[in-house]
């Protein structure tokens, strides 16, 4: 198995486009390939017959495991596997779950014991309360019950049928009689009426998705960074009225339709020029310092997210931003984006404003310094010359690594960012 990426430690075989006994040559596709990134083409590079298939459609291989075997037709290939460490199953090995069949026997029948002891523990104390205190109060047909407590009951008109006795012999006596709280019908209308819930009916269920390459690679990377890098948050307001009119105007002569988002991609880029600090990395014992500007921006799809990457952004028009951010989303969301797409970021965008989001907080994504949180645009009041007027207003939150930029500078960028889209012809100059 080949590395495909920089960050790939395994792939997920989706489709092996030959099968063993196929005549195979150079450049032939044997499989598709789902890696953290993409579904990429796994090529083959020697001229004979395919022998052996070690990894299962569906199924995934480390890097550097065995996962195929071409040579002469029947050439035997066993021995080649032992050296190897025998990393790959043969594709007629199946019975993974064989051995799930005795545990699952034994666990029926430890229920069944288990409903054994519990009928015999259930019928014990049936046998203890079958009996009705009043049998244990008579004697002859008549109760046992001490004089005082006969008449106490006959002034409190309690039926001593009804008294349980505490004294010898289950005898009934006074403090019985005194203590006792009479379970009457008259007794019961004058308690709180009891709500009758209706019983709802339904069924437990869950399911089980297997974690693709992808969201593995998102789980390590995203979890290495929020628990290494010291994340701290700077949030500014944005006031969009000229950026919308600038809009508005650019696309009237524009070839491609361009976004707020590109707004952002761009002035971001001038601003980390003005900035650069921001456009560094951690390396451990140096920070590195990019004199080049490569701004991710981050694109959901079907089962994760990816980053793909505009190089030189600071040196490219809002025209050709649109053109390049477009054909990328469009690629990732295909799966067809490859290792140069994604790699080399400096700096990272991700935008939620067009789902509605106000404002939130990102995790940086290694190996940038900052990543910048976009939220949507919202109408509010706003104070312009003294007067409250309606605003389009947008915030920004910019997720720092204290290890390389300190709040001054992280709200210094900020600011610059904040003028550049507050007044987009600065962007011209």
């Amino acid at each position: 198995m080949p590395r495909m990426s920089d960050t790939m430690t395994e792939g997920t075989f989706v489709e092996w486009h030959k099968k063993v006994g196929d005549t195979v040559k150079s450049g032939d596709i044997l499989a598709e390939v789902e890696t953290d990134k993409a579904t990429m083409e796994l090529e083959n590079y020697v001229k004979g017959t395919l022998l052996y298939i070690g990894v299962e459609k569906g199924k995934s291989a480390q890097v550097d495991q065995v996962i195929a075997i071409v040579g002469a037709p029947g050439e035997d290939f066993q021995a080649l596997l032992n050296d190897s460490g025998k990393t790959a199953a043969p594709v007629e090995k199946k019975e993974e779950k064989a051995p799930e069949a005795e545990p699952k026997a034994e666990v029926k029948t430890e229920v069944k014991e288990a409903a054994k002891v519990e009928t015999k523990t259930e019928e014990k104390p049936e046998t203890k309360t079958e009996a009705p205190v009043a049998k244990e109060n008579t004697e002859d047909g008549r109760i046992k019950a001490s004089p005082l407590a006969k008449k106490i009951a006959q002034d409190k008109g309690i039926s001593l049928d009804a008294v349980s006795g505490s004294g010898p012999e289950g005898r009934i006596i006074k403090k019985d009689v005194e203590e006792f709280v009479p379970q009457t019908k008259e007794a019961a209308k004058t308690e709180k009426p009891v709500i009758q819930i209706p019983q709802i009916v339904g069924e437990e269920g869950y399911d089980e998705t297997p974690v693709s390459q992808m969201r593995k690679v998102i789980a390590a990377r995203l979890s290495q960074s929020k628990f290494t890098a010291p994340h701290f948050y700077l949030t500014i307001s944005v006031d969009m009225d000229n950026a919308i009119a600038a809009r508005k105007s650019l696309n009237e002569v524009s070839p491609v339709k361009i976004s707020f988002n590109d707004l952002v991609v761009k002035a971001s880029a001038m601003a980390l020029r003005r900035n650069p600090a921001v456009n560094s990395s951690w390396l451990g014992d140096t920070i590195r310092t990019n004199k080049h500007i490569h701004i991710g921006v981050a694109v959901a799809i079907n089962d994760g997210l990816v980053v793909p990457v505009i190089r030189f952004a600071d040196n490219k028009s809002l025209s050709q931003i649109s053109a390049e951010t477009g054909d990328l989303a469009e690629r990732a969301k295909n799966r067809k984006l490859q290792p140069a797409d994604w790699e080399g970021n400096t700096f990272t965008i991700s935008n939620l404003g067009m789902m509605g989001i106000e404002e939130f907080t990102a995790i940086i994504n290694p190996p940038d310094a900052c990543i910048l949180a976009v939220g949507g645009i919202q109408q509010v009041p706003v104070v312009k010359n003294g007067q409250v007027v309606p605003g389009n207003v947008m915030k920004l939150t910019m997720s720092c690594d204290h290890r390389v930029v300190d709040g001054a500078v992280g709200a210094k960028f900020l600011q610059t960012l904040k003028q550049y889209l507050e007044d987009p012809v600065r962007m011209l100059a």
